[in-house]
């Protein structure tokens, strides 16, 4: 079941005064058009009537699509301590209260980035594996290793037999395009099953650079 409430949000730009709904819990099966208002950036997003300011509201919210055995856990932060804090929060109290029981066979997902979890509904939705498209990404941000770090890579659409990866450098304030044949996602997806990544979670998991690094140095799940 969705789960919302109500609060009073001052303007931190005008000090205007407004009432917003925010989600706390959005479960795809019987709120399907909630997702596509995630997907379009309207949830938990505040927008000020006086002077039109928008931000995203610093509120957890657990995001959970049944038939596609997915379930992500958001906790906005850009703190990497405070990060970590929280990912050991959300596995230490799923493991204690016996939640991971009735997860066997799903996705689990700890993600701190609006546009992280954008992207991972969209590539579940594209019926792929995230720790396969994060191995992509990887490989596109190494072809130009002097600019990688200043580049922030997201999978964007599967069209035409080609997956399409969106490219912001930071430096330079411009978002390239990358197309990746699917074939070629095919083929490194068998090569990960075969080394012994797993397709589905024993636990919540950060899936992201870092855990696709691991992968490549013959760490797996």
């Amino acid at each position: 079941m969705s789960l919302n409430s109500k609060q009073n949000v001052k303007c931190p730009q005008c000090g205007q005064m407004s009432e917003i709904t925010v989600w706390n819990m959005i479960t795809v099966r019987d709120s399907a058009d909630l997702k596509q208002d995630l997907l379009h950036g309207k949830v938990n997003m505040f927008h000020c009537p006086s002077c039109s300011h928008t931000a995203l509201m610093p509120t957890p919210m657990l995001y959970q699509d049944e038939d596609k055995r997915l379930l992500i856990s958001f906790s906005p932060c850009s703190d990497p301590l405070l990060k970590a804090q929280l990912y050991d929060n959300v596995c230490k109290s799923s493991k204690e209260s016996g939640e991971l029981d009735k997860l066997e066979g799903y996705n689990l997902r700890f993600v701190t980035d609006y546009n992280e979890l954008l992207e991972k509904i969209l590539i579940f939705e594209n019926g792929m594996s995230d720790k396969t498209i994060e191995v992509l990404k990887l490989m596109i941000l190494s072809q130009d290793l002097e600019k990688s770090a200043d580049r922030i890579c997201r999978f964007g659409k599967c069209e035409n037999d080609a997956l399409e990866f969106m490219i912001y450098d930071v430096k330079e304030n411009q978002t390239y395009t990358s197309n990746v044949p699917v074939e070629t996602y095919r083929t490194i997806d068998e090569s990960l099953r075969d080394s012994g990544v797993k397709p589905y979670s024993f636990g919540w998991e950060m899936v992201d650079a870092s855990y696709a690094t691991k992968i490549l140095n013959g760490v797996n799940n």
